[in-house]
């Protein structure tokens, strides 16, 4: 897609402003980094930053929720007003078409937030399923900003209090700088923090109170990256897709339990059959020394191809390359030795619990 063609996120100009270098991500011209990567990546970790998310998806099914339920792994009966659940949206394969969160911020249906590249599938999917049971309202006139970080709490506590009073997979609706915002504490860097939903029209000024706030600094899709890796969270269309079920993804914990016993998700009964067998291949986490390992890099054992690297970078909270990878079930063990092929050459690696980092989100 050339830049002309690319979308741009009501944050647009202020990114800009702010110094970020432009850089085309799911269709959206995007901020990589500003300061750069190490720098907002250790911010985050220490104080907090600030997303911009507005390139995913937003919507509100109403209706029939039955009819949405039948499409994604999560028990919408057991979703109480103010909860939030990840769930999965699987083919009648079992492969993951999306990962996705489902809410109940208020008792109008529910708020669904899916991911850029496919929302557009992801709607389609869903308002052809539900047709005549449901409304599918696509919320294309909002924003979403992500605060994360340790002190994401702080900035909140002062500017919505009532909001920082809820705990992990909590959401509502609140007042924000006299917004009705709808915000969720939940966090895809692996620390505490906050998706905040607002129209459109409000987002730049939001933006500008929160990186007002001393603990505050705008943080691009590089250090995105880096900090959802360490914590050991899958990317889209990299660690999971149509072609991966969310056994080997070893996503099953998003798959409901009265949902696995009914069967009645696409692809159940391929996904139970593999999960009661056990999976050929399995997610993984590695750790290496020198260079990092990127996507596509050949994993080797003994001479045998047994896998591939799915995600791969430096961790600047670890202090060296780790990553993510498929490997064939028997070495998918912590602490197999393992190669990595790196430029044609093999550099030794060693299979590796994840999290990486551990994960801070508060639970009360």
């Amino acid at each position: 897609m050339s830049d002309a063609n690319l979308h741009h996120t009501p944050l647009d100009a202020l990114h800009i402003e702010l110094g970020g270098r432009m850089v085309p991500f799911a269709g959206y011209s995007m901020p990589v980094q500003y300061e750069g990567i190490m720098a907002e990546h250790n911010h985050t970790r220490d104080a907090a930053g600030l997303f911009d998310v507005s390139h995913m998806g937003q919507a509100r099914y109403v209706g029939d929720e039955s009819a949405l339920e039948k499409l994604i792994t999560a028990d919408l009966t057991a979703l109480q007003p103010g909860e939030q659940k990840y769930t999965l949206l699987p083919n009648e394969q079992g492969g993951i078409l999306d990962d996705l969160m489902v809410s109940r911020p208020d008792a109008d249906g529910v708020f669904l937030v899916v991911n850029a590249a496919t929302k557009e599938a992801d709607f389609a999917r869903i308002a052809k399923a539900t047709q005549g049971k449901g409304t599918l309202e696509i919320l294309a006139d909002r924003a979403l900003l992500a605060l994360q970080g340790p002190k994401a709490k702080d900035v909140m506590a002062r500017l919505a209090p009532d909001a920082a009073k809820m705990v992990f997979m909590q959401c509502g609706h609140f007042d924000l700088l006299g917004t009705d915002a709808i915000i969720s504490r939940s966090g895809y860097t692996g620390e505490d923090g906050f998706e905040i939903s607002i129209p459109a029209a409000e987002a730049e000024r939001i933006a500008r109170v929160l990186l007002a706030e001393p603990e505050v600094k705008p943080i691009g899709l590089g250090a995105r990256d880096s900090l959802r890796l360490e914590a050991g969270l899958c990317l889209y269309g990299h660690d999971m897709d149509e072609t991966k079920t969310p056994v080997e993804a070893t996503l099953m914990w998003a798959v409901a339990k009265p949902r696995r016993e009914r069967k009645d998700f696409p692809g159940a009964e391929t996904v139970m059959a593999m999960f009661a067998d056990g999976p050929q291949r399995k997610r993984v986490g590695f750790t290496m020394a020198g260079a990092p390992a990127r996507e596509g890099a050949e994993i080797v054992k003994d001479g045998n191809t047994i896998g591939v690297v799915t995600s791969g970078g430096f961790g600047p909270t670890v202090g060296g390359p780790v990553g993510m990878a498929y490997v064939d079930t028997e070495f998918a063990v912590p602490g197999t030795e393992i190669e990595i092929l790196v430029r044609d050459k093999a550099r030794p690696a060693t299979i590796a619990k994840m999290p990486f980092v551990e994960q801070r989100y508060y639970r009360g």
